[in-house]
């Protein structure tokens, strides 16, 4: 005999996901929401702080010190990266909003060569370059972190439109087979090189599932570090998304690129993973896209990204060549699972 009533409801009740679950997850192909579905990955202009505009006689200065006469207007410029209408361009250049080559510029009326010189709107470096391609892969589980696989099994080319594939892609860094989310695809070398490099210790966040409550001090235990058999390791931050007593589910950032290097640390806890999803790199979120889709990066993105790893190589001699100026090798397929 079928029970009904209140025992049926509470059953299925205890089926279902705790909201706070829900809501973490990325969506699945079809479906919307997730975590960071409010923000726009589109979006061009901060929203943060800005630089004081520079007095008259500064700005003059900084005029003369970046101004190429057989340079491009700085506006027109602006306007071919994708950032706002020429018009809308002008108007953040009066605002003292751009910045070239660190000097904050209010005159529409200078001139620039874009291949020579680094841009910045509201502190965010601007890609001019059209060579590359930036896109965002939302990887869903089951899918192996390979361009082809001999054994027939889902891989990123399945994804691809001919035009990405035509463009020759590769995927910075990997994750497992099991792990679903963020996944950066790129034909830029030198950048790829230099999201994977340690030494930039870019951010990376995941929501992970694991079984059962959580206690407080295992939040605690992670943010002060634990020893794994290659080395110590910490979370950078650490917080609970929500539970029911029988599914928890908990927001990390972590900079570490180790193998499996997520499961790995709660398996070392007594919280072995159910699922585990990366949400974010730096400041680029997945947000609400689709499983299984791939979109190309915004502007705003891709400045994130450049920002994360300017600068020279770590260990280099201090000399090469600027982002963008080369491409570099293929990055080393290591990276957090």
């Amino acid at each position: 005999m079928k029970s009904s009533g209140p025992d049926r409801r509470a059953r299925e009740a205890q089926r279902r996901e705790p909201r706070a679950a829900t809501a973490a997850r990325t969506p699945k192909a079809g479906q919307t929401g997730g975590p960071f579905s409010s923000e726009d990955p589109q979006r061009m202009i901060s929203t943060g702080p800005r630089r004081a505009k520079p007095r008259r006689d500064e700005a003059e200065e900084n005029f003369a010190e970046v101004h190429d006469p057989e340079g491009v207007r700085l506006q027109k410029v602006l306007a071919q990266a994708g950032v706002a209408s020429r018009r809308v361009c002008e108007a953040l250049i009066s605002e003292g909003r751009v910045a070239v080559d660190g000097k904050v510029i209010i005159e529409p009326g200078i001139r620039v060569q874009p291949e020579k010189v680094a841009i910045h709107v509201d502190g965010v470096r601007i890609q001019l370059s059209v060579e590359h391609q930036y896109v965002m892969f939302n990887k869903p589980a089951g899918v192996v972190t390979t361009m082809s696989d001999p054994h027939g099994r889902p891989c990123i080319n399945d994804y691809l439109t001919e035009e990405m594939k035509a463009a020759r892609l590769f995927h910075v860094g990997r994750l497992d087979a099991e792990t679903e989310g963020l996944l950066l695809l790129t034909n830029d070398g030198e950048l790829a090189n230099r999201l994977t490099h340690p030494s930039y210790e870019v951010p990376k966040t995941y929501v992970v599932e694991v079984a059962g409550p959580v206690f407080k001090e295992v939040g605690k235990k992670l943010r002060a570090g634990i020893d794994l058999e290659d080395g110590p390791i910490a979370v950078d931050d650490y917080r609970q998304l929500g539970s029911d007593g029988r599914r928890t589910m908990i927001q990390v950032t972590l900079h570490s690129g180790r193998n499996r290097i997520v499961r790995r640390i709660f398996d070392h806890v007594g919280h072995p993973v159910l699922r585990l999803v990366r949400t974010a790199l730096g400041e680029i979120t997945i947000g609400d896209q689709q499983q299984g889709t791939v979109r190309p990066l915004g502007r705003l993105e891709l400045g994130h990204l450049l920002e994360l790893t300017s600068g020279d190589v770590p260990g280099s001699s201090g000399n090469g060549a600027r982002h963008g100026d080369v491409g570099g090798s293929r990055p080393s397929e290591g990276g957090p699972r």
